[in-house]
This record gives C-alpha cells, structure tokens and sequence, in this order.
C-alpha cells in the first residue's frame, strides 16, 4: 500500500482525458497547438484522435473525439478511467450555442462515472468579434444541472491564435485539479486502509445497543445508590 501511494504521488503518470464538443469547434485545432504549439490544417474528425500532452510531472493521453451528431452518443466508450475532461465550445456559434449546451448536460454533467471529475470548458474562437464573452458562457453553465459535482471553469481562448497563451493556461488549470483530485483520494485511502471502519451487521448493532444500554442503567442505578448513601449519612 504505501509503495503504492509513493508511485501515485511522485512518479510520472499517463492520465486519460476525454476532449469532446460539436463539429467545427476547433477541439483538434486545439489538441495539435498544445502537441505541436502551432496550427496546421486540420479536417473534421470521423471517429478520433489520441495524443501524448506533457504537462510538470503529467503525460496527459488526449482523446479528441468527432463531434458529428451520429457519433456524439458513441463517446461514452471513451469515459472509462477518465480523470478530465474538456469540452470546446465555438464561442463566435450562436445559432448552435444552446445546442452545445444541451450536449454538455447530456453527455457529460449527467454521466455517473463522470461525477466528480474536473471539467474545462473552452470558450474558443475569442478572436471572433461575434464571440460570447466566457463570463456570460460561465454564467448559462452555472445554472445548469450537476455541474457542480466536480470542479469545472471556463477559458476564453483562440486555438489559432498563437500568441495567446489561454489554451495553456487552461491546460494547466486542467492538471492542477487532476493533481488535487489525485491527491484527496489518496490521502483517503491511506486514512481507510490505516483505520478501517468496523463492518457491524444488523445483529451485532443491535448487541451494541443492548449492551449500552444495560451499561446506562448500571451506572444510573450506581449512582442513585450512592446518592442514598450521603443522604443517610448526613442525616
């Protein structure tokens, strides 16, 4: 257990995160920025691409899946052993924002196995005069169902723009929270496995009681002994 921990804590580790989004939003413009740090032609993504991101002490395993509308359900098969996750969102697509929306609450804020796993939402294409501003992004966000299960924020960034340094920014925000969410559950696991909660079935609870509460009579019926006593003593 504790060779364990020490791994956990100090060696490097190849973490999954699922990148996810509508067509067009620029999820692999964004993933070969961070791979490459720079933009080069990019199509639609048919089923998915996977990279290596270095970030400090973390090798992030990037799954960037197509966001066409018949394989959105399929990215459920990518969440498996996840510990973060990233949803691009085309700031400057107002026609589709509500619909991007509803895909962030349909497949990822109402997701079980997603409970509690950090989330970066990536306002991209700021550089777009048409953009939504990420403050009024994360205010609609906010409101939304589940959210608030996991450690979630929101980035403006332009993954063409590389002289902006928001898409890096939010990537390390991404492994900070990765790290944090590492660190709290080891810490919880050393705690249980070093002081392990008793496991009482029904009958010996109701032992317990039983015993406790002759325990609290004894004493009771003890001390209105004693009592009795100093009062015949002092008469």
């Amino acid at each position: 257990m504790g060779n364990n921990i020490f791994r956990r804590l100090f060696c490097k580790e190849e973490v999954p995160i699922v990148i996810m989004g509508l067509d067009a939003a620029g999820k692999t413009t964004a993933l070969y920025r961070l791979k490459l740090g720079e933009v080069g032609l990019t199509i639609s993504t048919i089923g998915f691409n996977v990279e290596t991101l270095k970030f400090r002490n973390i090798s992030l395993i990037a799954w960037d899946v197509g966001g066409r509308e018949k394989l959105r359900p399929l990215v459920r098969h990518y969440y498996q052993n996840a510990k973060g996750l990233v949803y691009v969102l085309d700031s400057a697509d107002r026609d589709r924002f509500e619909r991007a929306l509803d895909e962030l609450r349909r497949y990822v804020l109402h997701e079980e196995q997603l409970i509690g796993v950090p989330l970066l939402i990536l306002a991209n294409k700021q550089d777009l005069a048409e953009a939504i501003p990420p403050r009024e992004i994360a205010s609609k966000i906010m409101n939304l169902d589940h959210v608030g299960k996991r450690p979630w924020t929101v980035f403006g960034v332009s993954a063409v723009d590389k002289h902006n340094p928001g898409l890096f920014e939010a990537f390390d925000w991404l492994v900070t929270s990765i790290e944090a969410k590492e660190r709290k559950e080891i810490v919880t696991e050393w705690v249980q496995a070093r002081y392990p909660t008793p496991a009482y079935d029904e009958t010996e609870k109701k032992a317990n009681r039983d015993k406790q509460g002759k325990e609290n009579e004894i004493s009771f019926v003890h001390s209105f002994v004693e009592s009795i006593k100093k009062l015949i003593t002092n008469v």
